[in-house]
C-alpha cells in the first residue's frame, strides 16, 4: 500500500478482515506522521469547532500494526518498478533507501495542494491546509501573529471553510477569488448568494482577481497579497486554490492517467491494463454517472469506498465502485451550501439540452419558529425530464436535502417522478411540500412546456 490515509488504510483493513496475517502480508508506506485522519475536518479543528487534533484520527498507526499491518511511517515510495513488481522507498529522516517486492500493489498517494509559482508563496506565514502537520503549523502562526488581518486565496470549499475558521480566531478576513463568484462548483447565480452571505458575515470578497505575488516584510514573513489591481494586508495567508492528483510516481511508472491527471481504473478500482495494481482515493478519476465522463472528485467519502472495494479484491473477494453523481456540501458560519449532479456549464459541455428552475422556500413550515429561507436550483433534461443536477443554498436544514437529489440522480429519475416521492413531513422539519419537491414540480412543468 502506497499511502496511509483513507483509501490506503481502508484497503489494508478490509484486506486484513478477509485474510489473516498468515495468509496475506500487508506492507503500508506513509511519508507523513499520521494515518487514517480526516483532512476534511482540519478547517473545523483550526476554527475551534473540533477541540483537538487527535479527534480527527480514525485509527492510529499502533492500532493498524496491532491488526498485523506492517505500517512504515515517514517512508516515501520514490519509484515503482512495474516489470520487476517492486517499489523503492526512502526513509524521510535518514535518507536510507530499500526495495520491497509485491504481488499486489495499491496506489493511494492522494492529492497535492495547488501552490502557484509566484513570488512569496513559500514565505513564512503562507499556509496550505492538507495534513495535520499543516493544521498545527497554521495554528502556531495564528497564535503568534502580530496583527489580525488574514487573506484567503481561493473561494472553493477549503477557502470558504478557512474563512470561517479565521473569523473564529478574530481575524479580519479577505477572500481573493479569480472567479466571478465564490464556490465555482455552483452556477454563478447560486454563487452570488454565497457571496452576499459571506459579506454579511463580515468577510470581504474580492472576485475576478488574480494574485500576482505575496509581499514579505523585513523579517521575511508574508505581509500582503497583491493582485493586478490592489494590495491586501495580511498577517497570515491561506492558499485554498484546490488540489491536484498526486500521480507523478504513477506517471513515471507508465501507468495510465486521465485528462485531469488522475489514474484510470476499472469498476473494481484496478488500474487499467494492470492485473495486479489497484488505485483509489484522491489520486484517481471516477465516472460521473450523470455526464458519463471521467471526473476528478477528491473527497474522503469516495476514498473510503475505494478502499473497501480494493481491499475486497486484494483479500480475494470482489466489489465494485460504479461512479459518482458529484455530491458535496459545505458551510461558512451558518450558511449551508450543497450541490449534486451537473451545473449548467457541465450540461452544455456534454451536449445536453436542459431546463432550469430556481425556487425560494423555507427549511420548516413557515409558521414554525426557526424557519429559514432556502434557495434551490434544479436542472432537468429537455424532452426526457431526467434530473441533471441540484444546488441548494440556505441556513440550518438546507444542505443535507441535497441527498434526496443524489439518490434521484443515481436512480436516473425524472423530475416528474420526483414529485411523487414520499418524504417525511412535520412542521418542525419541512413545509408540506419539501423545497426539493417544489423545485421538481416547477421543473416538471417547465419540461412539459418546452
Amino acid at each position: 500500500m502506497i499511502g496511509g490515509d483513507a483509501a490506503g488504510m481502508s484497503a489494508a483493513s478490509q484486506a486484513r478482515r478477509l485474510k489473516g496475517p498468515g495468509e496475506l502480508e500487508i506492507v503500508a508506506f506513509e511519508r507523513g506522521h499520521f494515518t487514517s485522519f480526516s483532512a476534511c475536518g482540519i478547517p473545523y479543528w483550526v476554527g475551534g469547532d473540533v477541540p483537538e487534533r487527535d479527534a480527527l484520527i480514525a485509527r492510529t498507526p499502533e492500532e493498524h500494526r496491532a491488526r498485523g499491518i506492517d505500517l512504515r511511517l515517514r517512508t516515501e515510495v520514490t519509484e515503482i518498478d512495474v516489470a520487476g513488481q517492486r517499489v523503492r522507498a526512502r526513509d524521510v529522516d535518514s535518507g536510507a533507501e530499500s526495495w520491497t517486492a509485491y504481488d499486489k500493489l495499491v496506489i493511494a498517494t492522494g492529492a497535492r495542494p495547488v501552490r502557484p509559482d509566484l513570488p512569496g508563496t513559500d514565505a513564512p506565514g503562507v499556509h496550505g491546509v492538507q495534513t495535520l502537520d499543516d493544521g498545527q503549523a497554521l495554528l502556531d502562526t495564528l497564535a503568534r501573529a502580530r496583527g489580525r488581518q488574514a487573506v484567503v486565496v481561493g473561494a472553493g470549499y477549503i477557502g470558504v471553510e478557512m474563512a470561517e475558521a479565521l473569523i473564529n480566531h478574530g481575524f479580519g478576513v479577505t477572500v481573493v477569488n479569480r472567479g466571478k463568484e465564490p464556490m465555482s462548483t455552483l452556477d454563478a447565480d447560486m454563487g452570488r448568494l454565497v457571496h452576499r452571505a459571506m459579506e454579511g458575515l463580515g468577510i470581504t470578497m474580492v472576485n475576478d482577481a488574480e494574485v500576482t505575488k505575496i509581499l514579505t516584510g523585513e523579517d521575511g514573513r508574508a505581509r500582503a497579497v497583491v493582485t493586478q489591481d490592489a494590495e491586501y494586508p495580511a498577517d497570515v495567508v491561506i492558499l485554498g486554490i484546490g488540489v491536484r492528483p498526486e500521480t507523478a510516481l504513477a506517471q513515471a511508472a507508465g501507468l495510465p492517467l486521465g485528462a485531469h491527471g488522475g489514474l484510470l481504473t476499472d469498476l473494481a478500482m484496478r488500474v487499467r491494463g494492470h492485473e495486479n495494481i489497484w488505485a483509489g482515493g484522491d489520486c484517481v478519476e471516477v465516472l460521473n454517472l450523470v455526464s458519463g465522463q471521467e471526473q476528478y472528485v477528491p473527497l474522503g467519502t469516495h476514498a473510503n469506498k475505494h478502499g473497501q472495494v480494493i481491499g475486497s479484491a486484494v483479500g480475494g473477494g470482489y466489489a465494485t465502485f460504479p461512479g459518482v453523481v458529484g455530491t458535496a456540501v459545505s458551510k461558512v458560519c451558518d450558511l449551508e451550501i450543497a450541490r449534486t449532479g451537473l451545473r449548467e456549464k457541465d450540461a452544455r459541455r456534454v451536449g445536453l439540452r436542459y431546463e432550469t428552475v430556481t425556487i425560494e422556500s423555507t427549511s420548516r413550515a413557515g409558521y414554525y419558529p426557526g424557519a429559514s429561507p432556502m434557495t434551490v436550483k434544479m436542472l432537468a433534461e429537455r424532452g426526457t425530464g431526467r434530473l441533471l443536477g441540484v444546488q441548494i443554498v440556505g441556513r440550518e436544514g438546507a444542505a443535507k436535502r441535497v441527498d434526496i437529489a443524489a439518490v434521484a440522480l443515481t436512480a436516473r429519475m425524472t423530475v416528474e417522478q420526483m414529485t411523487a416521492l414520499d418524504l417525511g413531513y412535520a412542521p418542525p422539519f419541512s413545509p408540506v411540500w419539501d423545497p426539493v419537491l417544489v423545485a421538481a414540480r416547477k421543473a416538471a412543468a417547465r419540461v412539459r412546456a418546452s
